[in-house]
């Protein structure tokens, strides 16, 4: 499905913004790094909204041609393409600091399918249908392309939402609900206000995609203008609402199994991964945790043991 030019522009906003240098050497390492199989560097999570990565890591997308194109190791590629993406940690020096990195690699294949309905899980979808900036791209041809993937997330992620909403609804309510649903079906260490501060740090995005969307792909969307309150209505049949549901449910029990494995993965891709989800998990909900010796040396298990005692103090939602 082709994607509104009102929607694509309203996508577009986070890449025409100014990028902090920053957070824009460490778009400058990854580009270098990846050099020609680079086909796009996106920007996403606290550094954009924040506009700085002072306190936090800078969260990219690094999308490849193909995984073969910049593995050295045959398994990485092959873990890359079994379950993506595979996640990393960088640095880069700036001006007597380091600008600290965490970025996934995904190939261009596996970006425009996992924005479609064709992908069942939410991970990525409802990850790209959020704020997103292109910092990096070999041509305005591949940043329109993937512009145009972001869009086609944010219809993949509202379609899917829709159903759970009641009848009478406002671009709020799409949000919160929707980002609910989308991070309740992953191991997310957040606490009950994180998505109440998403919304307010990009209301005017949220609602002007929200509004952009429906009336150019959602014809049975009603839109009701009162004053300076915009709200939507919609009709959907008790099957409809009841398969949506179900389909939550599967994403839920799947996202739980997929999340373990991805961190057991990152386990051995991501150098400091284990102390930096400890801290985050720390900082977002709470729930602090010490590493012994023996789980750094074997990073499956204390993947394994380390979610069962995060689990239990209640850190995962």
């Amino acid at each position: 499905m082709d994607v509104s030019p009102t929607v694509l522009e309203i996508v577009g906003q986070p890449s025409a913004q100014p990028i902090p240098q920053s957070i824009q050497a460490a778009g400058n390492f990854l580009a270098k790094k990846y050099e020609n199989a680079v086909q796009g560097i996106l920007l996403y999570g606290s550094c954009l909204r924040a506009g700085t990565d002072q306190d936090g890591l800078v969260d990219c997308y690094v999308i490849v041609d193909q995984y073969a194109a910049v593995y050295p190791s045959f398994w990485l590629a092959l873990l890359n393409r079994w379950l993506p993406p595979n996640v990393f940690y960088g640095e880069v020096n700036l001006e007597a600091r380091v600008v600290r990195m965490k970025y996934a690699v995904l190939s261009l294949e596996d970006f425009e399918r996992s924005v479609t309905p064709q992908w069942f899980h939410s991970y990525f979808w409802g990850r790209f249908a959020q704020p997103t900036a292109v910092m990096a791209c070999p041509s305005q041809a591949m940043s329109q392309r993937i512009i145009s993937g972001l869009g086609r997330a944010v219809l993949t992620f509202l379609g899917n939402v829709l159903p759970q909403l009641p009848q009478k609804f406002s671009a709020k309510d799409v949000w919160s609900i929707g980002l609910g649903l989308s991070y309740s079906a992953e191991l997310r260490a957040e606490s009950k206000g994180r998505i109440a501060t998403l919304w307010d740090s990009n209301q005017a995005y949220y609602e002007q995609v929200a509004h952009a969307t429906f009336s150019a792909h959602f014809p049975k969307v009603k839109v009701i203008q009162r004053n300076d309150i915009t709200m939507y209505e919609m009709e959907y049949s008790r099957g409809d609402h009841t398969k949506n549901r179900l389909a939550w449910t599967v994403r839920k029990v799947q996202g739980k199994f997929l999340s373990i494995l991805r961190l057991m993965k990152a386990a051995f891709t991501f150098q400091g991964g284990a102390d930096y989800l400890i801290w985050k998990i720390e900082r977002h909900s709470g729930v602090k945790i010490e590493l012994t010796p023996v789980q750094r040396r074997h990073p499956i298990w204390a993947g394994l043991t380390t979610f069962w005692r995060l689990y239990r103090k209640g850190a995962f939602r």
